[in-house]
């Protein structure tokens, strides 16, 4: 099961108008260049505990507390990061299209980010689903439970033959070990399968004292916008008794993304020799990212890592015209989390 929280960091999300390519404008094509955002993917466990028929026994044949209650814990058992993308409404930019130039088409993902020019870009690869663990069938007690226990007329009298019979399955498996048994395995196979079979049957049994625990792990998917003037944000809030919740539910202890700088900016693409000798009006806008580190922190305990790129963090480079001129032409990619040229192909025109 996946449940999606957004946090924002600084930055305020609009509902945007679908866009199927480069929207059509007199002056030319319309695209946009991305603020990168990431999704913290917080995976969390929920132990349900039930206590047991007999759990008032338990300390008196086994000098072991039981539950007395229904309680439900919940821990963080994983954490992992991705990158995707809003459009930034500061870098909306329009590239011309003309006869003077070999601009043939813009493709930009939905909300007008965009990904390609003058070829389509790559299917963008969907995140896999988590899935957890298949469970396990639940043992039932009373499928190991022998007829006396069964036809017992009241509940000390049960806790007392459930409790022998416990100790018996327990004789039974040391006799096995130390080869005493009155029936012995004839392999190792065999053994291995008797093992199983009383090992399962004290757990069964010993659920009537101990009781239940069921488990069940959801992810959810935390989506913030790192900005340069938020060095510390709060990314949802966690309690061990009600489990990730967003910021603004005082119930959880608060987590916190800290964002550093890592001063680095990616090298802009290499372009055609023939195009720096030429100058052209036409311009280009994509991004040079910039690299930072998210920590995610708890009470200053480190939980996690993740380094990425991110448009908002770097700069924008002006390509020159003259790609896309009359002696040039160009297929340019762009991953549209970052907004950084991937590919760029030149061919020359005859």
């Amino acid at each position: 099961m996946k449940h999606i929280l957004s946090t924002l960091i600084l930055a305020a999300l609009t509902t945007l108008p679908a866009f199927a390519g480069g929207k059509k404008e007199a002056d030319g094509l319309v695209y946009y260049l991305p603020k990168t955002a990431v999704r913290v993917h917080v995976l969390v466990e929920k132990s349900v505990t039930t206590p047991g028929q007999l759990n008032e026994y338990s300390d008196l044949y086994f000098k072991t507390a039981a539950p007395q209650v229904t309680t439900t814990d919940y821990r963080i058992v994983g954490v992992t990061f991705s990158t995707t993308a809003m459009r930034d409404e500061s870098q909306r930019h329009v590239i011309g299209i003309d006869k003077k130039h070999t601009v043939l088409s813009v493709d930009c993902d939905a909300n007008g980010v965009l990904r390609a020019i003058n070829t389509k870009a790559p299917a963008a690869k969907e995140e896999e689903p988590f899935r957890p663990a298949p469970k396990a069938k639940p043992l039932n007690p009373r499928d190991y439970m022998s007829q006396d226990i069964l036809a017992a007329a009241n509940q000390p009298k049960m806790a007392q033959l459930v409790a022998q019979e416990i100790y018996d399955v327990r004789d039974s498996r040391n006799l096995l070990s130390r080869g005493e048994a009155d029936f012995m395995p004839k392999d190792g196979e065999q053994l291995r399968l008797m093992y199983e079979q009383l090992n399962r049957q004290e757990r069964a049994l010993m659920q009537l004292f101990q009781g239940t625990t069921t488990v069940d792990t959801t992810e959810y998917v935390v989506t913030l916008v790192p900005e340069k003037k938020a060095q510390r944000v709060m990314a949802f809030r966690f309690s061990k008794k009600f489990g990730l919740s967003t910021t603004d539910d005082l119930s959880g202890e608060p987590y916190y993304v800290d964002i550093a700088e890592e001063n680095v900016t990616a090298e802009p693409p290499v372009v055609h020799e023939m195009a720096n000798k030429q100058k052209d009006e036409l311009q280009l806008a994509v991004c040079l990212p910039g690299k930072i580190r998210l920590t995610l922190s708890n009470n200053d305990k480190k939980i996690a890592r993740y380094e990425m790129w991110a448009a908002q963090f770097g700069k924008i480079e002006m390509l020159n015209g003259a790609l896309f001129g009359k002696k040039l032409t160009s297929k340019i990619l762009l991953d549209s989390a970052t907004g950084a040229v991937t590919e760029l192909t030149t061919e020359p025109l005859e």
